[in-house]
C-alpha cells in the first residue's frame, strides 16, 4: 500500500526568515516570497506573471503623435521610422531627423541655462502619465534658483543622447532628458532624468548624471524636481558633469539617505 503524501499547507513564514522579511518592506523586488518544495508558490507566479505583462505592455506602447502639442511643447522626434526600428536601432533614436532639426532651430529659445526635454524612451506610459508633471515641476525649481529654462520640447522614438543634440541647437549650458525608463516589474511607469554640462553630440555616459524610479511608488516628483535643479546649478557653477561633478558641493540634494518601506502592488488576487 502505497502511504498519502504528508500534507503541507504553504505558508511564508516570515518569522523564520526575519531578514529576507525586513528587506521585502524596503523594495519591490521578489524577495521574501517563501517557495512550495522547489517551486514559488501559485500566488507568487501569477503577480510575476501579470507584472511582465505591465513592463511588456509600457514597451510596447506608442507617445501620440499629438501629445506633445496638446502640453504646450515643440515637438520632435529622432531618425526612427517606427517602434520596432526604435527598439532595435538605439543609434537611430540618439539623433533628430531633419524636420525635428529646423523645428529646434526656429521655435526654441537659444543660449538658456537649461533645456528641458520629456521624452517617451523605453516607456511611452511613464511620459504621459508624469512627464508634463515632472517637466513642470523641475523647470519651476530651476527658476526658484535663478536659471533660466528653454522652450518647452517633448520627443518622440528618443534615446538619452538625443539630449545632446537638442542642447547643442539652441547653446544651453546644460540639457537634462526625462524619459521613461526602462521598465523593470510592476514598474512601468518610471521616469528617469539624464543632466549633462554643455551637452554636444559625442558626448558619454560618464559626462551625465542621473535620478532613476521617478514614480508614486519611488522618487516623489517633488523631491526629483528639488534634486534636478539642484544638479543643474552645481554644474553650471562647477562648469562639468558626470564623475567629475563635486556631489558633495549639492549639499541636501546630494545626500542618499535610506528610502521608506515600499509596498508592493497587489495585481492578482489568488485565494
Amino acid at each position: 500500500m502505497i502511504p498519502a503524501p504528508p500534507a503541507r499547507v504553504y505558508s511564508p513564514r516570515p518569522e523564520k526568515r526575519p531578514f529576507a522579511a525586513e528587506a521585502a518592506r524596503h523594495t519591490t523586488a521578489l524577495v521574501g516570497i517563501g517557495h512550495v518544495g522547489t517551486r514559488y508558490a501559485t500566488d507568487v507566479v501569477l503577480q510575476f506573471q501579470a507584472e511582465l505583462a505591465v513592463a511588456k505592455g509600457a514597451v510596447d506602447a506608442l507617445l501620440p503623435d499629438d501629445w506633445a502639442s496638446q502640453h504646450g511643447f515643440v515637438g520632435v522626434k529622432s531618425r526612427v521610422t517606427d517602434h520596432r526600428e526604435f527598439l532595435l536601432r538605439p543609434d537611430l533614436g540618439r539623433r533628430l531627423d531633419e524636420p525635428s532639426l529646423e523645428a529646434i532651430r526656429n521655435k526654441c529659445t537659444r543660449g538658456v541655462d537649461v533645456q528641458l526635454i520629456a521624452a517617451d524612451g523605453l516607456s511611452a506610459v511613464a511620459c504621459e502619465g508624469s512627464g508634463k508633471a515632472l517637466h513642470d515641476a523641475v523647470a519651476a525649481a530651476c527658476r526658484s534658483r535663478g536659471l533660466t529654462v528653454g522652450t518647452p520640447v517633448a520627443a518622440r522614438f528618443a534615446r538619452v543622447w538625443l539630449e545632446d543634440e537638442i542642447g547643442q541647437e539652441v547653446d544651453a549650458k546644460v540639457a537634462m532628458i526625462l524619459l521613461g525608463e526602462r521598465p523593470g516589474l510592476g514598474t512601468g511607469d518610471g521616469l528617469s532624468a539624464y543632466v549633462v554640462y554643455e551637452p554636444r553630440v559625442g558626448k558619454t555616459d560618464g559626462d551625465r548624471n542621473m535620478i532613476s524610479n521617478i514614480h508614486p511608488r519611488g522618487i516623489p516628483i517633488e523631491d526629483a524636481a528639488g534634486r534636478l535643479a539642484s544638479f543643474a546649478k552645481a554644474m553650471i557653477e562647477q562648469r562639468t558633469s558626470g564623475v567629475t561633478l563635486d556631489l558633495a558641493k549639492l549639499g541636501e540634494a546630494g545626500e542618499r539617505a535610506p528610502r521608506p518601506p515600499q509596498v508592493r502592488q497587489k495585481l492578482v488576487e489568488h485565494p
